[in-house]
């Protein structure tokens, strides 16, 4: 508990100084766009927030915080999408699909957690669309219902079920992985910036670069030898590996999110610059970090 709290400690000392030194960069270059840079710090002071109470208080006021991010990152996911009429049914079912998939991990049933979305929801919410005699657009409003509830309930909802499946180690095992994913991604924005020429996928994010990847993976790979002897119980070499495990799934991630937008909101452009400063942004390399670290620690630990 002691060293948790030193640890959260000098994370929020870590992001005043940041938050004062990108402000005063945005006033004194402001041809230069530190949206996604501003926008990852402002998430890693409501992390902080949720990961102190979890930390000091009870994790269930974690989990409640965490179905309230899963809700509201799957609510704006769907106001991306095209929808219809008969669609609406559609969206209540999959809203009720994120209670029931935190009372997995409160109860600790692990077994069903990791079908329920995949195997259960994927199978039976086509017939909320089945039975309101819609087969216009069919496959695509179902399928997009169903790719959000994988990325923004599945994936997210597995930063709830750390503390669950390890109670010991399962606070310190969140702090570490959003640490690192956010690390990531603000050297990723901040190298692809300054130093960024070639693209990854130009037509669907050009502020993603192999630059910004590749500083990214050397610095969170470092940052995680620093940090695992005083968050996790793992071992040297999985420490190193985790760090750039993690920067490699936060670039999946982001790349997967970043083509979701273009495709959904292409011919809307308006909408698409509404949504810069939304969750989607916050959230999306946690959306592949989250249940990526979670199985393969899981897999090789006996501690979870």
């Amino acid at each position: 508990m002691t060293e948790s709290i030193v640890i959260l400690s000098i994370a929020a000392l870590g992001l005043l100084i940041a938050t004062i030194v990108f402000t005063h960069m945005k006033k004194t270059k402001p041809y230069r766009d530190f949206s996604t840079i501003m926008l990852r710090i402002k998430t890693w002071w409501g992390m902080l927030a949720i990961f102190t109470v979890a930390t000091l208080f009870h994790s269930a006021i974690s989990l409640l915080s965490l179905m309230l991010l899963c809700f509201l990152a799957l609510k704006e996911y769907f106001s991306m999408m095209r929808t219809r009429k008969a669609d609406r049914q559609l969206f209540i079912w999959a809203y009720l699909a994120i209670p029931i998939q935190f009372y997995w991990i409160y109860i600790d049933w692990y077994g069903m957690y990791i079908v329920f979305i995949p195997v259960y929801i994927f199978l039976l919410l086509p017939m909320a669309r089945v039975f309101r005699n819609g087969t216009l657009g069919f496959l695509r409003s179902v399928s997009s219902t169903q790719w959000g509830l994988m990325l923004m309930v599945f994936g997210l909802s597995h930063l709830a079920y750390y503390q669950t499946a390890t109670p010991q180690y399962g606070a310190e095992l969140v702090l570490y992985l959003v640490v690192l994913t956010q690390v990531s991604d603000i050297v990723h924005n901040y190298v692809s910036i300054y130093f960024g020429k070639h693209k990854v996928v130009p037509t669907a994010n050009p502020a993603i670069t192999w630059e910004g990847f590749t500083a990214s993976l050397l610095v969170t790979t470092l940052l995680a030898w620093v940090l695992y002897p005083h968050l996790t119980p793992v071992n040297e070499l999985y420490g190193v590996l985790s760090g750039a495990l993690i920067c490699i799934a936060g670039f999946f991630g982001m790349l997967t999110i970043s083509v979701l937008k273009r495709d959904l909101l292409i011919g809307n452009r308006s909408k698409f610059d509404q949504l810069k400063d939304q969750y989607l942004n916050r959230v999306d390399s946690l959306t592949y970090t989250a249940p990526v670290f979670f199985h393969v620690t899981r897999y090789f630990f006996d501690f979870m």
